[in-house]
């Protein structure tokens, strides 16, 4: 893998990651690689950056080979959107910025170690599995979305249940009059899954995971699929349309209208995640979830 131009992207106003912005330009430079800032990013970087190329958060994946995320797993979901979008093979070093993140499971002081890898080419990768979903409108697309975590669909007004019909492969499934649903990839069951009570899927898993939220009927509960099923998901005609909304990896969405559906499946797209230093998935979720602590 040749590495000419690397990108650096941090969350919306994380003046803490500053000093560690400007010396990771420097230490690029001086390694024979190109960095290229995100605009807000290089505002970060101060001084160390005014000379460099700059680019916006949608244009990033097209102008360099590996992404550098600072910040949060929201952070890396919103640029694992965009990476998606364009279809390029890029990976993301997620680094963390307060506690171990599942997604940026790097942290500051391991972040040189791991791009040394990646430029020698002993780096290993996590591939993540994504969803695509695809809503329709008067029988016709009118958008497409690549995502790595979760579809949801929950109610758009306050104490009101919504009613969904939904359907796996072509099978009907079930009508779910619930507060939401949600559709995640393995990746995104410890996400929004796990903290509406869905299961824990290892990402090396090829599975889809359907978690109602808060359902009307007890005995509605989460149900593990194949990877390789195509979800669908329409507001059920004893509801009102009006009150779906649909929500993507938690970062965009909108309402949907009487007779729109939405399709989701596995994408054709995977997320490279650098892994980071002798750091294991189970010890990932050790530390998240702090699992043996009294």
């Amino acid at each position: 893998m040749s590495v000419q131009r690397i990108g650096i992207v941090a969350k919306h106003g994380l003046v803490a990651a500053s000093e560690h912005i400007a010396k990771l330009g420097a230490w690029l430079e001086a390694h024979g690689v190109e960095p290229v800032y995100e605009t807000e990013t290089a505002a970060l970087a101060g001084p160390a950056a005014k000379d460099s190329r700059t680019t916006t958060r949608d244009l990033l994946p097209n102008d360099v080979d590996v992404v550098v995320v600072l910040g949060g797993d929201g952070t890396l979901l919103a640029m694992a959107a965009r990476i998606g979008r364009v279809g390029r093979d890029i990976p993301i070093v997620g680094v963390n910025f307060g506690s171990l993140g599942f997604l940026t499971e790097i942290r500051i002081d391991e972040l040189l170690p791991s791009l040394e890898s990646v430029l020698d080419g002993s780096a290993t990768f996590d591939e993540r599995a994504m969803l695509d979903a695809v809503a329709y409108r008067d029988g016709r697309t009118f958008d497409t979305r690549v995502v790595l975590n979760d579809v949801v669909f929950t109610k758009a007004a306050l104490s009101r249940m919504i009613h969904l019909s939904v359907s796996v492969s072509g099978g009907f499934v079930t009508r779910v009059k619930a507060d939401g649903l949600i559709i995640a990839s393995a990746t995104g069951s410890t996400a929004y899954n796990l903290a509406a009570g869905g299961p824990i899927v290892h990402p090396t898993v090829d599975a889809l995971v359907l978690t109602p939220i808060a359902p009307h009927t007890l005995t509605n509960r989460p149900v593990v699929i194949p990877g390789s099923a195509v979800v669908e998901v329409r507001p059920h005609e004893n509801g009102t349309p009006d009150d779906v909304f649909v929500t993507y990896d938690g970062q965009s969405g909108y309402p949907l209208r009487e007779g729109d559906f939405v399709q989701v499946r596995k994408s054709a797209h995977v997320l490279r995640l650098v892994k980071g230093q002798a750091r294991g998935y189970f010890e990932v979720l050790r530390e998240k979830l702090k699992w043996g602590e009294r």
